[in-house]
């Protein structure tokens, strides 16, 4: 090839070349030499920017005949023999195909078409896209250790995501999580060994079905996770039992006991509005109405007509919103003391208050000064009981990490409810078989589950009773889903980058070939200067 110019304005750098007259070229028919010259053509082609300015190659071809007379083809176009300059049918040089289709792999369509402007390099998000679905997948190896989960694709749908845990790369992903699609996939992909899961009964099945000599585990986060839940509804249900966590007001006053909690939270607008609903919604259940119906009828939401039904009392469902702390706080003994001396203007009163070095804004302080214009005391902080949440993670919460807090008002807890006692020996009974990798108690705590006469801990018992070898196989092996939870998000955040448009193929291409890239430039060396 010979360089015939080089013009260089503002915009675009032009390069003119042309091949060389006389040099025989294959067929693209039959791959006979030739060089008999028919005529010549001009390709156009865009390469990667040279000095910040786009660089276009104006390349002059020949067009030869074909002496072969099998061959189908008169004539043909020469493949110009340089390597990483043209490719057949393309206009953009290898270099610049490359960028693109990266681009596109880590910023997808409309934001792959801003970086490439950025460059100089003018493409549309379309394109972008559609240079992104043209990259073929890396060729799928069956994994010996196979990761299987779900992930919230869009609304109430979800999708399976396939990762291999040795190498740690993505696999597949299809919209769906039922047993069928992953038995096929897993008969066409025979010599999985092990496969890692969670507690679902959809992907056991789907395993058995399409793997029967696979060693299904169960994933000891979800495990865990799951018992959390269950006990968080314990905690839920004795909710009048949380405020004796609090310490008493004085050293003669008894700590706050579950009936004046209860009143305190009937007397409100929150749990007369909990109450009558909790009332409602049981009385049509009572009567055989479905959730759906239910809902209908009182215009609520079907999830929270299936909250109320769920609930043994209207406390369970109370929402108690927390007094939080405030900059203020500081200050309100000395707004008593002003208040009793008679200054009653909130606006004089903040003003001291800024030159004590209080930051905050004058409503504030009218907010906290307004009770006591209606002879009511000021709204001080105080301790509210924790909630069902907080007391299930204190549960949960390993001693030895357990705050100098939590330590001060668990045994308070644990000593006033005895169903929540047992529930914290069930689950530190379960810790210490996670920390020592030992499942040999396992067919006795899950008897002591079913026998403890809560119903949540009696719903998992069974649960796991159904699933126990690949619950062992959780407690004693090194495997997890793990690497399955990262990619998980990993998912979540190229949705995020195209907006949740994504449909399927597309999220399937961008997760699967931006995993192969990051690994492939991850162990490239960078380069100091100098």
């Amino acid at each position: 090839m010979l360089v015939v110019s080089a013009d260089v304005s503002d915009a675009v750098v032009t390069v003119r070349a042309r091949t060389r007259s006389g040099t025989p070229a294959g067929c693209t028919g039959c791959g006979q030499l030739s060089a008999w010259c028919h005529s010549r053509y001009v390709r156009r082609l865009a390469d990667v920017t040279l000095g910040g300015r786009p660089l276009r190659i104006k390349l002059s071809v020949r067009r030869l005949y074909c002496e072969s007379l099998a061959c189908p083809k008169a004539t043909f176009a020469e493949q110009v023999p340089v390597p990483g300059l043209t490719v057949r049918y393309q206009r953009r040089t290898p270099q610049l195909q490359g960028l693109v289709e990266a681009v596109g792999v880590v910023l997808a369509g409309r934001g792959g078409a801003r970086m490439l402007r950025i460059l100089n390099v003018t493409l549309s998000r379309c394109t972008v896209l559609s240079q992104l679905m043209r990259v073929p997948l890396p060729p799928l190896e069956t994994p010996r250790v196979l990761g299987v989960d779900d992930f919230a694709l869009y609304g109430g749908t979800y999708g399976t995501l396939l990762v291999d845990a040795t190498t740690r790369l993505p696999l597949t992903l299809w919209e769906g999580r039922d047993a069928e699609q992953l038995s096929q996939w897993l008969r066409k992909h025979p010599g999985v060994e092990v496969a890692c899961r969670d507690g679902s009964l959809t992907y056991r099945l789907g395993i058995t079905a399409g793997a029967p000599d696979a060693v299904q585990v169960s994933d000891r986060f979800h495990l865990w996770q799951g018992l959390s839940r269950r006990v968080q509804d314990i905690a839920s249900a004795h909710r009048g039992c949380l405020a004796a966590v609090l310490p008493p007001v004085s050293a003669t006053d008894p700590a706050p006991v579950d009936e004046a909690a209860g009143n305190t939270a009937a007397d409100t607008r929150a749990g007369r509005h909990a109450r009558r609903l909790f009332e409602a919604v049981h009385d049509l259940t009572r009567a055989g109405r479905s959730h759906s119906s239910v809902a209908r009828e009182l215009g609520l939401d079907r999830r929270t007509v299936r909250k109320y039904a769920r609930a043994r009392t209207w406390q369970e469902v109370m929402r108690r919103p927390s007094r939080k702390p405030s900059t203020l706080d500081p200050y309100l003994d000395y707004l008593q003391q002003r208040w009793d001396e008679g200054q009653h203007s909130a606006k004089i009163l903040h003003e001291e208050l800024r030159t004590k070095g209080y930051p905050g804004h004058y409503q504030r302080v009218k907010m906290a000064v307004a009770p006591l214009r209606r002879g009511l005391p000021l709204d001080e902080p105080r301790e509210r009981p924790p909630s069902p949440r907080e007391a299930a993670r204190w549960i949960t919460t390993h001693p030895g990490r357990r705050s100098p807090h939590i330590n001060d008002r668990l045994p308070r807890l644990l000593d006033h409810c005895p169903e929540l006692r047992h529930t914290h020996d069930l689950v530190r009974r379960f810790a210490s078989m996670l920390d020592n990798r030992d499942a040999t108690p396992i067919p006795g705590w899950l008897d002591d589950l079913a026998n403890s006469g809560l119903a949540p801990l009696a719903g998992l018992a069974g649960a796991l009773r159904e699933d126990r070898h690949a619950v062992a196989q959780g407690i004693t092996t090194p495997y997890n889903s793990g690497v399955n939870e990262g990619r998980i998000t990993d998912v979540k955040l190229q949705k995020r980058l195209m907006g949740g448009r994504a449909g399927i193929p597309l999220l399937r291409h961008r997760v699967v070939l931006i995993a192969h890239l990051r690994r492939r430039y991850a162990d490239r060396p960078t380069l100091t200067p100098g």
